[in-house]
């Protein structure tokens, strides 16, 4: 029998959540769920098996090419030496001083996608771009995977980032309850996406308030491909995908046809409706933008499609947008329309009424809450400009020196000789892998900061075994959730593991710049610290907030931050007053056309929102690739974090395949069986899951397997961005098109 004296339990917090970890003889055995979240998450069950996996890097290696003869070639396939952390970071500094001295900080990428831990001081994006500044700067990435075309255009829309929306502006759950009578969710809300948030989210709720949007007799509304994207109780419009825009414009066309569109507030609160209105009604192109027209292109009926505007138009709607809508080719046209067809209902700025992005793509969003700043380390001064669209890496490498355009700018990809990455897995979240598998060779050196051997860490020169958030002490906060967290250190590191600062530590000091870097500060001052200056902002804003040392002694707190009474409305000043309260938009006002979209000259961007077939939909399929794949989120783990675990347990991989009975049935398959899900840019492996749950002509392969071995003949655990074209959304944003993707799915014996 185990002796009881050595375990021991606390509570420690991640990006789905908080959750107690149970700890025996230095090993993670099991996990439980926080006891103030009514609907936790399951992701933490995998834990213990996933920081004690035998996928963990267990001393710095470096790829045996790489060491002998600086070969580009072998990325993926070479082994690894392991060496000493004196040696392999005496190494890395030389190989970093030498790209510096002979093409200087340009030929330096920083990649890292920022979603390595919870915690406040060892976020993994902000300890590598600090020490990338540190030594002169790198070439950095605008925007996320999830929103970076909503990103682009949404300023010029609004004149606000898409996510200060989500921090700030948004419509709270209780107003929603309050005030919206008709739901309309372009995309569905899908409480799966929302189990995870950048810094956490501690009580998962999303399930709750739908159930009392029932129990008040609301009219929810999931328009989408899959009937799970939205909790069960939803009315659900199969929509084909990518075809979003063309209902929108339908719904706008009944709207404007039929005398229900608030004239006074396009001409009070908008611009350019005039612009827009010959083009929807069909007096510039000759196509009307009616619900026959939408019709064949949404998969929608006609009479659908009017009642539906009647009745937006007759009750109080709010009308919300999905991420996924963005992820698409001509991504930045459904963002635009909609904005267009809240405007046309004159609802902006109503409390439940309106717009509203994002709810339900990351848990906290909703909830109202006073903001507090801080605890984050300051990244210093990049003296670089040179910058990329973050979905561009792939062109970015094949292409040196090219010119491409970007929000009315046109510039040239930078000649990258090195890349260092901490702190995410590109091999996950980018399209085309096989490709960009191709382009990952041409760097002249990858450095990576990663706890377990993912498909990027395989496809290094350099790799540095980084701790997890349970071996290293830290805090979790986020501006969505109202709970402080102190994150103890649950384990000593794994193998030879140390955290990023530790080893930036180590490379800034022997590249000249530990001063500059560390400021002589140990990982424990910079959280004192941090932690001292959030303490303080949060009492200017008249919130007690603990002594770190009181805070370490209770391990959480939940903090009297949740705004009571009436809550903010997204643009509720701007529509009582546009004058005195303007938009930071050119115009002052919500921008329907865009002068400086126009100007920009961009065909699949122009002035104005306009319906752009993508080129792989259901309206280009063929033959050889008939059916239209989307890739969603997991549901068991967030992207691909702690897919090592998940992928052990008998039939979890291959990954499973959504797919309509009657596709089933003419490619003579059943649930369970395992699939080849192909097209001319890859295959991979995949499960059947047979459901009327998706809409046929449909497929949706979720995303977070780990890739395979380079250019293997197919992928075997189900990455579906083998599949996915890297291709940008537009001119205008860039943003990843993952969601415009044509497959055909076949037995894996065919």
């Amino acid at each position: 029998m185990a002796d009881q004296s050595k375990r021991h339990t606390k509570v420690t917090t991640s990006h789905w959540g908080a959750f107690e970890v149970d700890v025996e003889a230095d090993r993670i055995i099991a996990t439980r769920p926080f006891v103030e979240d009514p609907a936790p998450s399951a992701i933490a069950k995998a834990i213990p098996a996933a920081v004690h996996h035998r996928s963990r890097v267990a001393r710095p290696s470096i790829r045996r090419g790489w060491l002998k003869g600086r070969r580009h070639e072998g990325r993926g396939s070479d082994p690894f030496v392991e060496l000493p952390w004196d040696e392999a970071l005496d190494i890395a500094a030389q190989e970093i001083d030498r790209i510096l001295k002979t093409h200087g900080n340009e030929a330096i990428f920083g990649g890292s996608y920022g979603w390595g831990s919870a915690g406040r001081f060892h976020h993994a994006q902000s300890q590598i771009h600090r020490f990338l500044n540190s030594i002169g700067g790198y070439v950095a990435s605008f925007g996320s995977y999830s929103t970076g075309c909503a990103q682009a255009i949404m300023p010029h829309i609004f004149g606000v980032n898409l996510l200060s929306l989500l921090y700030e502006h948004q419509d709270s759950w209780q107003t929603i309850l309050e005030h919206t009578e008709t739901l309309v969710m372009f995309g569905g809300i899908n409480a799966k996406n929302a189990q995870v948030s950048m810094g956490g989210i501690t009580r998962h709720e999303t399930l709750s308030w739908f159930d009392r949007f029932a129990e008040k007799g609301m009219h929810c509304l999931n328009i989408g491909p899959q009937r799970g994207d939205a909790p069960a109780g939803c009315d659900w419009m199969p929509v084909r995908p990518g075809s979003d825009t063309a209902l929108m414009l339908a719904l706008a066309y009944v709207l404007e046809s039929e005398g229900l569109a608030d004239q006074a507030f396009l001409q009070s609160h908008c611009v350019g409706y005039d612009q827009f209105r010959p083009y929807l009604m069909g007096e510039s192109d000759g196509v009307p933008k009616t619900p026959d027209w939408a019709a064949p292109l949404c998969g929608v009926a006609a009479d659908d499609i009017r009642a539906l505007a009647r009745r937006m138009a007759t009750t109080r709607t709010l009308i919300t947008v999905a991420w996924s809508l963005q992820r698409a080719e001509h991504g930045e046209q459904p963002y635009w329309m909609s904005a267009v067809l809240a405007a046309m209902l004159g609802q902006i700025g109503l409390s439940g009424g309106g717009v509203g992005y994002g709810y339900g793509a990351i848990g906290g969003v909703g909830k109202s809450l006073l903001g507090l700043s801080g605890m984050t380390l300051p990244q210093l001064t990049n003296p670089v400009s040179t910058f990329i669209p973050v979905a561009r890496i792939g062109d970015m490498l094949r292409s040196p020196g090219a010119t491409y355009d970007f929000n009315g700018h046109q510039m040239r990809y930078p000649d990258i000789r090195l890349i260092y990455w901490a702190g995410g897995n590109p091999y996950h979240h980018h399209q085309d892998l096989n490709a960009l598998h191709d382009a990952w060779q041409k760097p002249e050196t990858v450095i990576v900061n990663e706890p377990w051997w993912t498909a990027t860490a395989q496809r290094a020169d350099i790799v540095f075994p980084a701790t997890t958030p349970y071996e290293r002490e830290d805090i979790g906060r986020t501006n969505l959730d109202d709970y402080l967290f102190h994150m103890p250190q649950l384990i000593p590191p794994v193998g030879e593991a140390r955290d990023d600062y530790a080893i930036f530590c180590g490379l800034a000091e022997r590249l000249g710049a530990g001063t500059t870097f560390s400021e002589e500060r140990s990982a424990a001052d910079w959280t004192e610290a941090l932690y001292a200056d959030y303490r303080t902002a949060a009492l200017e804003k008249g919130v007690a907030v603990p002594t770190l040392d009181d805070l370490k002694a209770r391990n959480w707190v939940r903090l009297p931050i949740e705004v009571e009474g009436p809550n903010q409305t997204l643009f509720a000043p701007f529509r009582a007053d546009p004058a005195n309260h303007p938009l930071p938009t050119p115009s002052g006002r919500i921008e329907i056309f865009s002068a400086t979209i126009e100007g920009f000259g961009y065909a699949d961007c122009p002035g104005h929102p306009v319906w752009l077939p993508p080129t792989e939909w259901l309206g280009t399929a063929t033959k050889a690739a008939p059916l239209h794949l989307v890739s969603p989120q997991p549901g068991d783990k967030l992207h691909s974090q702690l897919e090592c675990a998940l992928a052990d347990a008998a039939g979890a991989r291959p990954a499973p395949l959504l797919i309509h009975p009657e596709d089933a049935k003419a490619r003579g398959l059943n649930t369970g069986d395992l699939l080849r899900v192909f097209n001319a840019r890859g295959a991979c492996r995949a499960r059947a899951q047979v459901s009327d749950a998706i809409l046929q002509g449909v497929v949706a392969l979720p995303t977070g397997a780990w890739m395979g071995g380079p250019r293997e003949e197919i992928d075997p655990n189900g990455n579906p961005n083998v599949l996915t074209q890297d291709r940008g959304t537009s001119r205008l944003g860039q943003g990843c098109a993952a969601h415009s993707a044509l497959v055909e799915v076949a037995h894996l014996r065919d």
